[in-house]
Protein backbone atom coordinates (compact mmCIF):
# COMPACT_ATOMS: atom_id res chain seq x y z
CA UNK A 1 0.00 0.00 0.00
CA UNK A 2 0.68 3.51 -0.61
CA UNK A 3 0.57 5.57 2.87
CA UNK A 4 0.27 9.11 2.72
CA UNK A 5 1.40 11.00 4.77
CA UNK A 6 4.76 9.98 7.23
CA UNK A 7 4.79 14.03 7.64
CA UNK A 8 1.28 13.13 10.33
CA UNK A 9 2.51 10.58 11.94
CA UNK A 10 5.73 12.14 12.56
CA UNK A 11 4.40 15.57 13.60
CA UNK A 12 2.52 13.73 15.95
CA UNK A 13 5.15 11.64 17.81
CA UNK A 14 7.18 15.23 17.89
CA UNK A 15 4.50 16.82 20.33
CA UNK A 16 5.61 16.71 23.64
CA UNK A 17 4.27 13.41 25.33
CA UNK A 18 3.73 11.45 22.62
CA UNK A 19 7.29 10.32 21.77
CA UNK A 20 6.31 6.95 22.71
CA UNK A 21 4.02 6.58 19.59
CA UNK A 22 7.06 6.67 17.87
CA UNK A 23 8.12 2.91 17.45
CA UNK A 24 4.86 1.92 17.37
CA UNK A 25 3.90 4.23 14.38
CA UNK A 26 6.18 3.53 12.58
CA UNK A 27 5.94 -0.50 12.66
CA UNK A 28 2.36 0.16 11.59
CA UNK A 29 3.32 2.34 8.73
CA UNK A 30 6.14 -0.16 7.51
CA UNK A 31 3.59 -3.08 7.72
CA UNK A 32 1.17 -0.71 5.95
CA UNK A 33 3.81 0.04 3.08
CA UNK A 34 4.26 -3.95 3.01
CA UNK A 35 0.06 -4.95 2.46
CA UNK A 36 -1.98 -5.35 -0.09
CA UNK A 37 -5.18 -4.86 1.35
CA UNK A 38 -7.97 -5.59 -1.59
CA UNK A 39 -11.04 -5.30 1.13
CA UNK A 40 -11.62 -4.28 4.78
CA UNK A 41 -11.90 -8.10 5.95
CA UNK A 42 -7.79 -8.41 4.80
CA UNK A 43 -7.22 -5.30 7.46
CA UNK A 44 -9.54 -6.96 10.13
CA UNK A 45 -7.78 -10.47 9.30
CA UNK A 46 -4.50 -8.70 10.13
CA UNK A 47 -5.34 -5.96 12.96
CA UNK A 48 -8.18 -8.04 14.98
CA UNK A 49 -8.47 -4.77 17.01
CA UNK A 50 -9.12 -2.68 14.24
CA UNK A 51 -12.61 -1.00 13.59
CA UNK A 52 -13.97 -0.74 9.98
CA UNK A 53 -16.09 2.08 9.99
CA UNK A 54 -17.90 3.19 7.08
CA UNK A 55 -16.90 5.51 4.18
CA UNK A 56 -13.72 3.45 4.16
CA UNK A 57 -12.22 4.45 7.36
CA UNK A 58 -10.19 1.72 9.58
CA UNK A 59 -9.47 3.04 13.18
CA UNK A 60 -6.33 1.27 14.61
CA UNK A 61 -4.98 1.02 18.40
CA UNK A 62 -1.77 2.33 18.56
CA UNK A 63 1.00 1.98 21.36
CA UNK A 64 -1.28 -0.90 23.68
CA UNK A 65 -4.65 0.79 22.57
CA UNK A 66 -2.72 4.33 24.14
CA UNK A 67 -3.73 5.77 20.30
CA UNK A 68 -5.93 5.69 18.14
CA UNK A 69 -4.78 6.11 14.30
CA UNK A 70 -7.67 6.36 11.83
CA UNK A 71 -7.32 6.33 8.39
CA UNK A 72 -8.83 6.54 4.80
CA UNK A 73 -8.22 3.33 2.60
CA UNK A 74 -8.74 3.23 -1.35
CA UNK A 75 -8.68 -0.24 -1.88
CA UNK A 76 -8.78 -0.14 -5.68
CA UNK A 77 -5.90 1.99 -5.76
CA UNK A 78 -3.84 0.73 -2.80
CA UNK A 79 -3.56 4.11 -0.81
CA UNK A 80 -3.92 4.50 2.61
CA UNK A 81 -4.59 7.97 4.23
CA UNK A 82 -3.81 9.09 7.44
CA UNK A 83 -6.50 10.96 8.52
CA UNK A 84 -6.42 11.50 12.19
CA UNK A 85 -3.73 10.47 15.13
CA UNK A 86 -4.08 11.16 18.62
CA UNK A 87 -5.02 10.04 22.23
CA UNK A 88 -8.41 8.64 22.97
CA UNK A 89 -9.70 12.05 24.54
CA UNK A 90 -8.82 13.32 21.32
CA UNK A 91 -10.34 10.82 18.93
CA UNK A 92 -13.58 11.19 21.16
CA UNK A 93 -14.01 14.81 19.84
CA UNK A 94 -13.79 14.07 16.06
CA UNK A 95 -16.38 11.98 13.84
CA UNK A 96 -13.85 9.16 12.74
CA UNK A 97 -16.67 8.40 9.30
CA UNK A 98 -15.88 11.79 8.64
CA UNK A 99 -12.38 13.22 9.14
Amino acid sequence: MRVIALRALREFWQRPGHGDAEQPLLAWYHEALRSSWRTPAEVKAKYRSASVLKNRRVVFNIAGNKYRLVVLIKYEFGIVYVRFIGTHKEYDTIVAETV
